[in-house]
């Protein structure tokens, strides 16, 4: 995710359907700001809850949902092993 595109929107934290994101406050460029990040608790497994999503297709229902850009998905299948 890249925070400096990420508008708050919470467009990607509504359509992912494992909801493994949230909203958070980061302060970020001297100045708080709501951005999407990655649930705690899914940050060691991220691989294994969006594989349903099919993520080698970069077309995630959150990375659709993004307009700015902001989110997308890089897949290593190796790494699941």
């Amino acid at each position: 995710m890249d925070s400096d595109k990420c508008t708050g929107c919470a467009k990607c934290t509504e359509s992912c359907p494992q909801k493994a994101l949230e909203m958070v406050t980061e302060f970020i460029d001297l100045e708080d700001k709501t951005i999407a990040a990655i649930k705690e608790m899914h940050r060691k497994k991220i691989q294994y809850t969006c594989t349903t999503c099919k993520p080698e297709t970069n077309q995630t229902p959150c990375t659709k949902a993004c307009n700015a850009k902001a989110i997308w998905c890089v897949w290593n299948p190796s790494n699941l092993k």
